[in-house]
């Protein structure tokens, strides 16, 4: 599933373990593991910022030029709040907005009103893309730093008057509350680490934790639901064994599971970046 709507984000090379990428104004290289080629250095470039990892984990962003300590870029009507990170991140994943585009059609094509679950929802792109087309959203992630940048990117696209409720909390024992107070969504979206612990320390693996929380949302979703779309980057889940659970879980419904992958500039090469699933009720 090849990503080439943005403007304002593009690949500029990849080569020996390094992609560059132009955000807006500003070039960033940082690691990618999946890059295995090699296609020379990025030395007539001028790099803003230049991630480095440790041998000991973690790493650190230097600066080589003069770069803010936040931006935003813009994917159509749409604004994100861009910024170094610990981690190699800048809090957007620019590959999933082929999944925006596709929940933003589905939901205005839609005759009902749409209330959406957005788990491991991050710094809320999916979020922002989901109330832009009228939807109302729960935005669920374990981390408060993330829920205060999901805010601030709600705000920045001037949706902060739609239906939106935030919450701090562990996903899994989300989900199991809303089965108890039967709580129903006509959409969910998640994107889970490949490890991660929840607001009190819950460890969460994807290898173990995934189909059984599939399980648990299919208890949550309405019958007519519009989608369901699962995100994954872990190395440790091929795209087959993710077809696979979809395809056991939601035997009567469409299920496409593809690579998500961004053009290289200039070549006729891609970057892999990732995998989706989406489940649709039609």
């Amino acid at each position: 599933m090849l990503v080439s709507n943005w403007d304002e984000y593009k690949i500029l090379k990849t080569s020996s373990g390094m992609k560059l990428e132009s955000w807006k104004d500003y070039l960033l290289l940082r690691p990618d593991p999946v890059v295995t080629w090699d296609l020379g250095d990025f030395s007539k470039y001028k790099i803003n910022a230049k991630y480095h990892r440790s041998s000991t984990g973690g790493g650190h962003w230097e600066n080589l030029l003069k770069t803010p300590d936040s931006w935003i870029i813009n994917y159509k009507n749409l604004k994100f709040l861009v910024k170094e990170m610990g981690f190699k991140h800048t809090g957007l994943f620019p590959e999933q907005a082929t999944n925006w585009d596709f929940a933003i059609e589905k939901i205005k094509n839609s005759k009902k009103e749409v209330k959406v679950l957005n788990l491991f929802a991050y710094t809320g792109a999916a979020t922002v893309a989901c109330l832009s087309a009228g939807a109302s959203v729960t935005h669920v992630d374990s981390s408060k730093g993330m829920i205060e940048w999901a805010k601030e990117n709600v705000k920045l696209n001037h949706l902060e008057d739609r239906s939106v409720r935030y919450l701090i909390d562990d996903v899994i024992k989300f989900v199991q509350r809303e089965i108890r107070r039967g709580n129903k969504y006509d959409a969910i979206i998640m994107d889970p680490p490949s490890y991660g612990r929840g607001s009190n320390g819950e460890v969460w693996s994807l290898e173990n934790d995934l189909e059984p929380l599939i399980k648990l949302c299919k208890e949550i979703l309405t019958e007519d639901f519009l989608f369901v779309i699962i995100n994954t980057y872990s190395t440790n889940l091929p795209k087959v064994s993710l077809e696979n659970i979809l395809k056991i879980n939601f035997n009567n419904k469409n299920v496409l599971v593809d690579d998500l992958c961004l053009p290289i500039e200039d070549s006729d090469l891609y970057l892999p970046c990732g995998i989706t699933g989406r489940i649709t009720n039609e």
